[in-house]
């Protein structure tokens, strides 16, 4: 879709020009996360700005507004606005006169994309550096808004899974955390609200994994935050089946499409199979067994991917299965007792290199949790898996998981200064606002930062939001491997 980026703003903002008093100048604003709606959370991921300055605030504007000629840009402003509000219900000179001036006139100072952010604390503020565009800072809450909390989201529901993967590998491992960005595996593009949903979520998703399925994420940590997958991993996957595949082969031959897949088509490397079709315990206890000499003899692995049922029972097992059952032993305890495997420095299982398990389908932090727990009470280390996450995870959240606003908190009138604030009698507290002019502080012994309102303008300077977009030019260019060290080292910080 195509439209004018003026446009991109929900209804009721095309007159607020109009509304503010008289005389005003200036009008100051910021985004941040007020409320987590889940207990294990209370801080979120900073990620997505450099995508909406780049994609919105600079393509979007110069291609479809300043670069296009004023009496088009009217036409379709005027025509779109008098058929919405009425004819001639307001006027268009404002909007003129931002086409005129040729940039947006605006300041955007903004903590580094990837840093853990408490609740309350402002990510960014922005404000207009033009007295004559005061109107311009909330015409792009709507537009701010609806791009930015959907990354910061899933960055930091991935940072969640990665540091429960880091506490396990370290517990049933040892230091070696090589494959835990291997353990986490997007598979919700399909699922996701459109395509610029999945590709925004899965970016948030390879700040912390490396294994995805959202193939254009990668496009996207390209063209927007100065990856290079010539040059470093941004993403990457293997190899595998889905059940049309298994079923082509049909049910009798099963065994068959198995053999040809490891021997023929991927005889080397690893070879993600699909493996419930029809009896995942038959594959389990039978077809492995059967074809375990030539697992062991390949240059790679196997990887079993069981796709229904209760995840935590077909991985670790079902303590109310027949005892002694496939069900009661579950996946790994099964693929062991075949292949074997080695035991690691802090003295669990790890199965032989030639064979593995990932498990895609309705993985949630809560069954993450059971699944690695599980493993661990048993004596096998959490390198025995991989873990899909799907939309279930990615998609079943708002705005509202972290309570994300953008609101104006100060504001000049006649260039007089104004704190302002919202403090709803009726609200339990999530949406009072801070006040006045923001400073965010990092504690030094912590590192935690802090929010400081009501501050002078001198205090402001002094913060660690720091200019990232001034006047139409992006002043800060942060490269994704950049951010990807902000998250590893913040979160390894959190786990000490």
């Amino acid at each position: 879709m195509k439209t004018l980026p003026v446009l991109l703003k929900d209804g009721y903002k095309v007159g607020h020009k109009f509304q503010y008093p008289e005389g005003t100048t200036l009008v100051y604003s910021n985004f941040t996360p007020r409320k987590s709606r889940n207990e294990e959370v209370n801080e979120i991921v900073f990620f997505g700005l450099q995508y909406f300055i780049k994609e919105y605030l600079i393509r979007q504007f110069d291609e479809n507004f300043f670069q296009l000629p004023k009496e088009e840009v009217m036409r379709l402003y005027k025509r779109r606005i008098d058929n919405y509000l009425g004819k001639d219900s307001i006027t268009y000179d404002h909007i003129e006169a931002l086409h005129d001036l040729g940039y947006l006139p605006l300041e955007i100072k903004a903590l580094p994309e990837g840093t853990r952010v408490p609740m309350r604390v402002p990510v960014l503020t922005i404000w207009n550096t033009n007295p004559a565009f005061f109107w311009v800072t909330n015409m792009l809450e709507t537009l701010m808004s609806a791009i930015l909390w959907k990354p910061s989201t899933s960055a930091t529901t991935a940072a969640e899974y990665w540091e429960t993967f880091v506490k396990y590998a370290q517990t049933t491992v040892g230091e070696d955390l090589s494959f835990v960005p291997w353990q986490g595996h997007d598979f919700s593009f399909r699922g996701m609200s459109g395509i610029e949903d999945a590709v925004m979520s899965g970016a948030g998703h390879l700040l912390s994994f490396a294994g995805t399925d959202t193939i254009p994420a990668i496009d996207f940590l390209e063209q927007y935050y100065n990856a290079d997958a010539d040059q470093e991993l941004i993403g990457g996957s293997v190899p595998a089946t889905e059940h049309s595949v298994m079923c082509m082969g049909t049910q009798d031959a099963e065994i068959s499409t198995f053999e040809r897949l490891i021997a023929e088509v991927y005889p080397t490397g690893v070879v993600s199979i699909v493996s419930d079709t029809w009896d995942f315990w038959q594959v389990i206890t039978e077809f492995l067994p059967q074809l375990k000499s030539q697992i062991l003899a390949r240059d790679g692995k196997v990887v079993i991917r069981p796709d229904s049922g209760d995840p935590v029972k077909i991985i670790v097992g079902d303590a109310d299965a027949p005892q002694g059952s496939p069900a009661y032993k579950g996946a790994i305890e099964c693929m062991w007792e075949t292949f074997g495997g080695t035991i690691t420095p802090q003295g669990y299982k790890l199965l032989d290199s030639h064979i593995g398990l990932i498990y895609g389908d309705s993985i949630t932090p809560a069954r993450q949790l059971a699944i690695l727990e599980g493993l661990k009470q048993k004596g096998f280390a959490s390198y025995n898996v991989v873990l899909g996450i799907g939309s279930y995870t990615y998609e079943y959240v708002t705005r509202d998981t972290f309570g994300f606003a953008m609101k104006a908190t100060y504001g000049e009138v006649n260039h007089q200064g104004r704190d302002i604030f919202k403090d709803p009698k009726t609200d339990d507290g999530t949406k009072k606002s801070a006040k006045g002019l923001m400073a965010v502080h990092r504690d030094t012994s912590t590192g935690q930062y802090t929010l400081k309102d009501q501050c002078t303008w001198e205090e402001e300077a002094q913060g660690e939001l720091k200019t990232v977009f001034k006047d139409g030019k992006l002043l800060v260019d942060w490269k994704l491997e950049e951010i990807r060290e902000r998250v590893r080292q913040s979160t390894l910080s959190f786990l000490t």
